[in-house]
């Protein structure tokens, strides 16, 4: 399948034409600050677009090829009951299959440029999913089972820790330096958005899909053309995607546009606007649209990696390729007990505007509370 096409971007960024912007955080990463045409870019890719590809120095594509190899052989062995936690609103340890279910997007799906491939209203997820919690937790908090504790699964003991948090502490570090320069790029403190994920829920969240039933003469879950993930956006901050092994994804820009495959070099990520970020930037910049199919690339994709296995299995020695198709993605959020309130507009709005927007829009909420709204409406928390 044809990929399409990206503008590498060092001090600007526009969107459109089927384009996301790419930025370099490595002068960020040394000058801070004064890069402040770099961190304006952020602001105008974010707000434009909705989504950015990343090129950040500190991402080790060893540490996710580790990560994609480990996951791919727990999905493989995972039952989807021992290492499930439904009491905690699945925020902790293992959901599989067909339990999330997205929001109904049929009304604005309709409007946009490009149509999703969704079925609407949607059907459970053929999906499983594993989160990870990353970095510190508050003591105190009124929303202890957003902050529960780990769940690791026996078959893995040794390695788990270690290659989940490497891996996810990168993500994490890409998510803060983002909202860093986003802050920037807006004429505010540097700390402003930082500040609210501190003490975050940040979760390591891969997906897994077994695309073996797209593979001739192999019986498997999930069938061409099958909803993967369906149209949706991330109820959290900012979303990191690391590089997949299967295609699938689809991503659509501000402007309803949306881009097949996005090819995301090595070394970079895709890093997307959530739900939070646009309740505090009071809808500049709105949480971005995505959906993941078992579409005609990942069933060639997993015709290759069977026919590769077939090759193997003749021979000594090489290494088997799982058809589990594993995603390799962060969810950096506020912390549970802050404030979630518009910091910044949109242009062209006045005061009385200001405020009815912001009281129809985007009233004051724990991120925690809207957290919880959020896991009841797609299925994963009780009411």
């Amino acid at each position: 399948a044809e990929e399409s096409p990206i503008l590498f971007i060092m001090m600007s960024s526009t969107c459109g034409e089927g384009v996301i912007p790419i930025i370099d955080i490595e002068a960020f990463l040394k000058h801070g600050e004064s890069e402040k045409l770099l961190c304006q870019a952020v602001a105008k890719g974010l707000s434009d677009c909705g989504c950015l590809i990343v090129k950040d120095p500190r991402v080790d594509s060893s540490a996710n090829e580790k990560f994609l190899d480990m996951m791919e052989q727990y999905f493989e062995q995972s039952d989807g009951i021992k290492d499930a936690r439904p009491e905690l609103h699945y925020q902790v340890g293992v959901t599989p299959a067909r339990v999330e279910l997205a929001r109904n997007h049929c009304g604005f799906a309709k409007s946009l440029a490009d149509a999703p491939v969704s079925i609407c209203p949607p059907d459970p997820d053929e999906k499983w999913r594993f989160f990870w919690r990353i970095g510190p937790r508050p003591q105190v908090t009124g929303f202890q089972d957003l902050n529960a504790p780990q769940v690791i699964p026996k078959a893995f003991e040794k390695e788990w820790t270690n290659t989940m948090d490497t891996w996810g502490d990168k993500l994490l570090a890409t998510a803060k330096s983002i909202a860093t320069m986003l802050a920037i790029g807006e004429g505010l403190e540097p700390n402003t958005f930082a500040h609210f994920l501190e003490m975050g829920p940040h979760l390591l969240a891969p997906t897994g899909s077994d695309l073996s039933g797209l593979v001739p003469g192999q019986n498997g879950p999930i069938q061409p053309g099958a909803i993967l993930a369906s149209f949706h956006y991330d109820l959290n901050f900012l979303t990191v995607h690391g590089k997949s092994r299967y295609p699938g994804l689809t991503v659509w820009l501000r402007d309803g546009k949306a881009i097949k495959g996005p090819k995301i070099p090595q070394g970079h990520l895709l890093v997307q606007a959530g739900k939070q970020l646009e309740w505090l930037t009071g809808g500049k910049v709105l949480a971005g649209f995505h959906e993941v199919i078992a579409n005609e690339a990942a069933a060639m994709a997993a015709q290759e990696s069977a026919a590769h296995n077939d090759v193997i299995n003749n021979q000594e020695g090489g290494k088997r390729r799982s058809l589990w198709r594993v995603s390799s993605t962060l969810f950096s959020h506020v912390a549970s007990d802050k404030i979630l309130k518009p910091l910044i507009m949109p242009q062209l709005v006045d005061d009385e505007q200001k405020e009815e927007h912001t009281d129809a829009k985007f009233p004051p909420i724990k991120a925690g509370d809207q957290v919880k709204a959020e896991l009841e409406a797609i299925k994963l928390g009780r009411s």
